[in-house]
């Protein structure tokens, strides 16, 4: 039975214990560390766990914890990971990885070390729209994808950026374009791999109580000279988010859509019905996932330390991941493009650097400690989360 924490107690961990919940035979929350203790022990006693509360921590170092899942805000990731590594845990790290590319490094040399996991929460990938759409890219059915489409569109109202830690480069780490379109990115990376040049644009249009942008657009040119492109936004009304992939052959995309479209003498389309057919039956023949989003990324990482093997999303794939955000930040902020990789001495490497050189649209003039216990909203196909 595998010894599980949880660190940080906001709105995202219920995610992260119902999860663990599922798999009652496997393991066992056995601890909630908060820095508001009475946030832990609401967690604890709403799912009625037997679980040792504690403010700091470090007082659960030694505990013998097998996994912690860290659920608070992203500047503490990187050194709540590294202790609990270096203790002997496995470790699961919500979205972003952490709030640099150094950081990052530091957690990946750290499991190194140790030997033991490291999986950045990226539960879109663990969804049956999202595993389908990446066998039918895999197989090549739709031809040479020649441009990427990822529109993460959320909507958040002005009291979003009141919570102490948010809209702060500092605690946040960055908008919309870190927090929300996080998942959207980690998807296109997994499906398209990771484009060389970065060219964007953001601005804070609705939000004068956040440093931070609300919006921002990318264009990314990839090696092969192929185009993509990302909207990462808390401003569209309807939070409607898409990833498409236009193949030579055929535009595919989650939510599902297929067409496939042949040339006329004349060079306008008219659709290749018999391709789409294709399509859609490897598409209908593939197998739903019996369990989906955090609950099958716990899964996951659960087999992977019972069985010695490895995790979908580890510790690589959150750096790459924040390599691409980071980019976006450097171009939006110097208005030059960004080419990747990010090498130790730019200085959107550190956490320091982010801070002397991102944009900052406003002053954070207050703030409130806590916000009440509510759901939150984490879309519908293409899921994201807030802390």
């Amino acid at each position: 039975m595998l010894k599980v924490a949880i660190i940080g107690a906001g709105a995202i961990s219920t995610a992260h214990i119902e999860g663990y919940l599922q798999f009652k035979d496997r393991c066992q929350i056995v601890a909630i560390s908060d820095c508001y203790p009475e946030k832990a022990r609401r967690r604890s006693e709403t799912y009625g766990l037997d679980a040792k509360i504690v403010e700091d921590y470090k007082e659960l170092l030694h505990d013998g914890i097998d996994v912690v899942s860290v659920c608070t805000p992203p500047y503490v990731h990187a050194e709540i990971a590294i202790d609990f590594l270096r203790a002997g845990s496995h470790v699961i790290i919500e979205k972003p990885m952490a709030a640099s590319l150094r950081e990052c490094d530091e957690i990946n040399e750290a499991a190194r070390a140790s030997g033991k996991l490291v999986s950045v929460i990226a539960q879109n990938r663990f969804r049956t729209p999202m595993m389908k759409l990446k066998a039918v890219l895999d197989s090549g059915l739709a031809g040479k994808i020649v441009h990427a489409q990822a529109d993460s569109c959320w909507w958040r109202g002005y009291g979003y950026y009141d919570l102490w830690w948010r809209g702060t480069w500092e605690k946040e780490g960055g908008g919309p374009t870190l927090n929300h379109a996080v998942h959207h990115i980690d998807a296109l990376l997994w499906m398209r791999g990771r484009p060389s040049e970065v060219q964007a644009f953001m601005s804070n249009v609705a939000h004068d109580n956040a440093e931070v942008e609300d919006l921002s657009i990318a264009m990314l040119r990839y090696p092969d000279g192929t185009l993509g492109q990302v909207t990462s936004s808390v401003v569209h009304h309807g939070e409607e988010q898409q990833l498409v992939f236009q193949g030579l052959n055929a535009r595919i995309s989650a939510p599902w859509k297929l067409t496939a479209s042949v040339s006329k003498t004349n060079g306008f389309p008219e659709n290749d019905r018999e391709l789409e057919a294709n399509i859609q039956r490897l598409y209908d023949s593939l197998p739903t996932l019996p369990i989906e989003g955090h609950a099958a990324q716990i899964d996951d990482v659960l087999t992977a330390i019972e069985t010695g093997g490895t995790v979908l999303v580890d510790g690589v794939s959150g750096r790459e991941t924040l390599e691409l955000i980071m980019g976006i930040y450097k171009s939006a902020s110097t208005g030059e493009c960004a080419r990747l990789p990010l090498l130790s001495d730019d200085p959107f490497y550190t956490r320091e650097g982010v801070l002397r050189h991102a944009v900052r649209f406003y002053e954070k003039k207050h703030h409130v400690e806590n916000f009440a216990d509510m759901a939150i909203s984490t879309g519908s196909s293409l899921e994201a989360g807030d802390k």
